[in-house]
């Protein structure tokens, strides 16, 4: 259900392959997502991935049989479905790698939450998002931590209540995209040749730093623990390389010489 491809770049493509049913997903891609974004995370040849959908949409959330199988599971076997659900967004989101990805067709439901764990999301002309969940009886709650920390409590408030559209331009605008282009290819292109200017390891520090310092008041807390990190990162190996290649005047060595 899903195809994976790396480039001799290391782009790591994971394309959603379930293209007659809108690559809404079910028990099966929950489970190959998550074990894809963990194995991409930890292989070092891999420098960024892509997710995208085959076919006429990017997600459309979840699968209709697998939902109405789920509604005859009993209280805790829901818990547990939901959690792995959770664990896949989870994966997507924590994964130390660059994550693009690019929005197409029908982004329902959890198909806006694995958007909101993307770093950098490509919405094209076509994409017409929805948080659909309260027209099904049901609320956005699993995805709610990845996509209100995307989208902020106000647009959220809107969206997780009325469950409307909204097109490719809105996503941009709350900050659940970054670039509305139907382009798609040359920006990927552009922040592949962004992105490998940086060291793998920082982007990784780097993309945990947003995480980590979003919402903290800034005190003395957290202006020790941010500069021991910048502190780590100059006594690191691949600090040492990029201070030594920028004195140099040359490239450091994980960048296309």
């Amino acid at each position: 259900m899903l195809d994976i491809a790396t480039d001799a770049r290391g782009l790591a493509r994971v394309v959603l392959n379930r293209p007659e049913k809108h690559n809404a997903f079910n028990a099966d891609v929950i489970a190959e997502l998550t074990a894809a974004f963990t194995n991409l995370g930890r292989d070092t040849a891999v420098r960024a991935i892509l997710l995208s959908g085959n076919g006429p949409s990017f997600c459309a959330g979840a699968d209709a049989s697998w939902m109405r199988e789920s509604a005859t599971l009993s209280l805790t076997a829901n818990r547990a479905d939901a959690l792995r659900l959770s664990d896949m967004l989870w994966a997507i989101d924590r994964c130390p790698r660059p994550v693009m990805a690019i929005a197409h067709g029908f982004v329902f439901g959890g198909g806006v939450g694995l958007v909101a764990c993307a770093d950098l999301v490509i919405a094209r002309s076509s994409a017409r998002f929805r948080l659909s969940e309260v027209r099904l009886g049901l609320s956005p709650a699993t995805i709610s931590p990845f996509v209100v920390g995307k989208i902020g409590a106000s647009a959220a408030r809107r969206y997780f209540l009325t469950a409307e559209d909204f097109t490719a331009e809105e996503a941009v605008r709350m900050g659940l995209a970054h670039v509305h282009t139907d382009d798609a290819d040359d920006q990927v292109d552009a922040w592949m040749e962004a992105l490998s200017q940086g060291a793998p390891g920082a982007l990784a520090d780097a993309k945990a730093l947003v995480r980590d310092v979003t919402g903290r008041p800034i005190n003395a807390t957290l202006r020790a623990r941010t500069a021991d990190r910048i502190a780590d990162r100059r006594a690191s190996a691949e600090g040492q390389e990029g201070l030594k290649a920028f004195t140099e005047r040359r490239k450091p060595g994980w960048a296309p010489q």
